[in-house]
């Protein structure tokens, strides 16, 4: 926030606007804060110009002043309320309370409010309300975008787009649903001001998102650029060789690292394992990903702010818009896919401190982790035609969980491709699922491409930042396209000064016997996937009691910072197909640590088609060690098809598995496979056994996905 930190500069300009605009600014940030340059030039080009304009610049810079003091300026002359489409919960709640403080009065509508709904938009028609926060995927909510899109584009001030990037198919963070923006900016009235904002934009992502705001309207988009360095930041990067090490470095030096901050990881496993093991060696941290409940997201963002804990251990969801100015440090176990990624998540320390430090432990997994994100990509034309072609064949709307099961992709990307393909016109979210439009679609294949090709040089980019021997911040902000990218002067390439890279020799142990403590479990599917009426197969609901498998295990995931790394190698094309050793005995370790109900009393193996050699490997091994009889294989009929939704695989697997056949039994069976991915085949694979006469059905495996 302005007046904070950093360079101020005062503009003398003796105008009742420029008045005015500097007395909402200090009651928003305090009496010493000054405009800045580009700050006013923005503020005039919207109040008094009612222009669309684009503010680039660095996290902290005061990019929230710029369009709470425009509203409260238009609010003055009588314009409606502005209307700022913002990502994240975090920041929304970050941004009513600097509304507050301005005495700009603002309210959201997102999922997390929804018996609100009405109330707000009450408000909003009475007049009650300067601001209305919504989130993009409102935009298109059936609800929100017939009964109340339309009065609020007509009535509106102001709009503003906050972390702009996210229009871009270009940027680092792309979101399809902020590509309806382009269709809500072609329906603002004229003489309605348009404001966009982020701080990781490079040339390509500007020119974008610029040509975007100027749609429908005569000229360029004003486009105000500065500065993106950040002089409190002290960058610097440590190269250890295992997890087990990088983590165990972290334990023994997080307390030496300044005031509380954010330890980022790239998974939730990891962030899972951080924190239980940071938690262990007596640190007050606490794990933060996608998957945390939103009350208990705000009780951590809540005490990360109040300093009642020394670090967050986050996935990306702790993101855009997070704000505590005294953010002391941001560490990263594992490095992001891009340079404009990793220095937006570094951008959350040091706004309102004189130094923050900022690490980066990479790891040799990283690029693993990089190419299973790339993997979910935006699938092949026929895949999206598909779609199409089922959703034209319908009678009526198809909901989306309808219509994963008549199409070849899972939930997350389905979602992904219907966002996409609403924005481009061929289909329209409607009460009670989806509709085509009939309208002429294209598939882009060069775009496609092209963008993922641009993500490939963005990681080879990351790579080079770990392995560069000038300044870091430079490499950075050149990767930004900042035109004043020069030497910072203060990280650890540029003075010389690094952590040191010793590791205790008991935090090392500690973290290897976390990290390496075999056994998660595998949660059993419960319920049938929606849509298996489609193949006549008569199930549906909930899976029966005595159909279903116990609560299995698996040795790890394939995420882990433990066992991850060398299960992928088991998983790679590279790989001979046989256990190590130490994998072996982690499998026996992991049974021998597994408080079942009844100790099994013989073995089947999953017949596999890609790793039949391994699988019977592991059951032959744990038969052996156990003194336990192999019963035999399950086997398959057909090809299952690897890549799809869970209604295809779970009917494909229905239709060709088969169970041997069963001596009597009077214990469970231990059901051996080599990886779970959707859990399909082994609920298919145990009911089939349960039904061949399993009493009960132990599942184990090598690894989990997740």
């Amino acid at each position: 926030m302005v007046g904070e930190h950093g360079d101020v500069t005062s503009i003398n300009l003796p105008t009742a606007l420029h008045s005015s605009a500097q007395a909402v600014l200090e009651a928003l940030a305090g009496s010493g804060a000054r405009l800045r340059d580009d700050q006013w030039t923005a503020i005039e080009a919207l109040v008094a110009h009612r222009r669309r304009a684009l503010v680039v610049q660095r996290t902290g810079w005061g990019k929230s002043a710029v369009y709470f003091v425009a509203t409260a300026l238009l609010r003055a002359a009588g314009a409606g309320p502005t209307v700022i489409v913002s990502p994240l919960l975090a920041l929304m709640r970050n941004q009513i309370d600097a509304a507050g403080r301005a005495g700009v009065r603002a309210a959201t509508i997102n999922s997390s409010n929804r018996d609100s709904w009405t109330q707000v938009q009450d408000r909003v028609a009475a007049g009650e309300l300067d601001v209305l926060l919504v989130s993009p995927e409102r935009l298109n909510n059936p609800d929100f975008r017939d009964a109340v899109l339309p009065s609020l584009t007509a009535t509106a001030g102001m709009l503003v787009v906050d972390e702009a990037h996210c229009i871009s198919d270009w940027g680092h963070d792309f979101r399809p649903d902020y590509r309806r923006l382009r269709t809500l900016l072609t329906e603002l009235p004229a003489g309605v001001p348009v404001l966009a904002t982020t701080a990781t934009a490079n040339d390509r992502v500007v020119r974008d998102v610029a040509e975007q705001l100027a749609i429908s309207v005569g000229g360029d988009a004003l486009v105000l650029r500065g500065s993106l360095d950040r002089d409190s930041l002290h960058l610097g990067v440590l190269r250890l060789a295992t997890s087990e090490q990088r983590l165990a470095w972290l334990a023994a030096h997080l307390g030496e690292l300044p005031g509380s901050g954010i330890v980022y990881v790239l998974t939730v496993a990891a962030a899972q394992d951080g924190a239980a093991f940071l938690s262990a060696a007596g640190h007050a941290v606490v794990a933060y990903t996608g998957s945390t409940d939103p009350a208990q997201r705000e009780s951590i963002e809540a005490d990360l702010l109040g300093n009642r804990v020394k670090a967050v251990i986050a996935t990306s969801a702790l993101g855009m818009g997070f704000d505590k100015p005294d953010l002391g440090f941001v560490v990263h176990l594992g490095a992001p896919a891009s340079p404009i990624a990793y220095y937006q998540q570094v951008g959350r320390a040091g706004r309102g401190v004189a130094r923050a430090e900022v690490l980066l432990l990479p790891g040799p997994e990283d690029r693993d982790i990089w190419a299973y994100f790339a993997s979910l990509a935006f699938p092949a034309e026929h895949v999206v035609r598909q779609i199409l072609q089922v959703l034209g064949a319908a009678e009526g709307p198809l909901s989306t969980p309808l219509l994963e099961s008549r199409v070849e992709l899972g939930r997350t990307r389905l979602e992904v491709v219907l966002k996409v393909l609403d924005v481009d016109g061929a289909v329209r979210r409607v009460r009670g699922g989806w509709i085509a439009t009939s309208q002429p679609w294209h598939y882009d294949a060069q775009r496609y491409t092209r963008i993922a090709q641009a993500r490939h040089a963005e990681q080879q980019a990351m790579s080079s930042y770990v392995s560069t021997e000038g300044c870091r911040m430079e490499f950075l902000r050149r990767a930004l396209d900042d035109p004043a990218a020069a030497p910072c002067g203060r990280c650890d390439n540029c003075t010389d000064r690094r952590w040191s890279p010793d590791v205790p020799a008991a935090a090392h142990t500690a973290a290897r016997k976390l990290l390496r403590r075999p056994g998660v479990e595998i949660v059993p599917r419960r319920q049938w996937p929606t849509g298996l009426a489609a193949w006549g197969l008569g199930l549906t609901g909930r899976i029966p009691a005595a159909e279903l498998p116990e609560t299995g295990r698996a040795v790890g995931r394939l995420t882990d910072l433990g066992w991850g790394a060398q299960l992928r190698d088991v998983f790679s094309a590279s790989s001979a197909g046989l256990l190590s050793d130490e994998l072996l005995n982690a499998c026996i370790a992991a049974l021998a640590g597994w408080d079942w109900p009844a100790r099994p009393v013989g073995i089947v193996a999953m017949d596999s088609r890609s790793r039949p050699e391994l699988v019977l490997h592991l059951a032959e091994r744990i038969a052996a060690v156990g003194r336990l009889p192999l019963l035999g294989m399950m086997t398959s009929a057909g090809p299952v098809p690897s890549t799809a939704n869970s209604a295809h695989r779970a009917a494909a697997l229905l239709d060709s598995l088969r169970a041997p056949e069963l001596p009597t039994l009077d214990g469970p069976v231990l059901l051996v496979d080599d990886r779970v991915d959707t859990g399909w085949t082994l609920t298919v694979a145990a009911r089939a056994l349960r039904h061949a006469g399993a009493p009960a059905v132990l599942p184990f495996a090598l690894a989990t996905h997740s």
